[in-house]
């Protein structure tokens, strides 16, 4: 059974318009590197996670892909809900060994989390792909597929 050739960009859309940027930056790496992508929206970063793991078991996927922006609030909702989904990602990444690019933006205001998502600037979604991509190549040299 050949590879998947295909990578998946789970995106939240609680800010559309930054998960649009990221989502640009990460599809032109990807495709740049000969993958093509799907995209999955949820409706926030905490619906990624559950998302990513229904997603993964259909072994239709090289990778993975998280995009998404979370911004500091008044209460101390922020820090639970970056917390406990950076820890759930990891967690699928490891347990499951799948190729996982992190592009989910924690930030302290919109202007911080446009400047990062931008593909003039930061170009976060570029290099959450980079990292994904990174990872098959690892992961293939270690179970021999490369």
């Amino acid at each position: 059974m050949s590879e998947p050739e295909k990578i998946l960009i789970v995106e939240a859309r609680f800010y559309e318009e930054i998960s649009d940027t990221l989502a640009a930056g990460a599809s032109a790496a990807l495709e740049q590197a000969g993958y093509s992508v799907e995209r999955l929206s949820v409706p926030g970063v905490f619906e990624i996670p559950a998302a990513v793991n229904l997603a993964w078991d259909s072994g239709d996927y090289a990778g993975c892909v998280t995009l998404g922006c979370v911004i500091r609030g008044e209460t101390d909702h922020y820090e639970h809900l970056c917390r406990a989904m950076s820890q759930h990602l990891m967690d699928l990444s490891v347990d499951r060994k799948m190729p996982h690019g992190f592009g989910i933006l924690t930030c302290e205001d919109r202007r911080q989390a446009e400047s990062r998502a931008a593909l003039s600037d930061r170009n976060t979604g570029g290099r959450a792909a980079e990292a994904c991509l990174r990872m098959i190549a690892i992961r293939d040299r270690f179970s021999g597929a490369g």
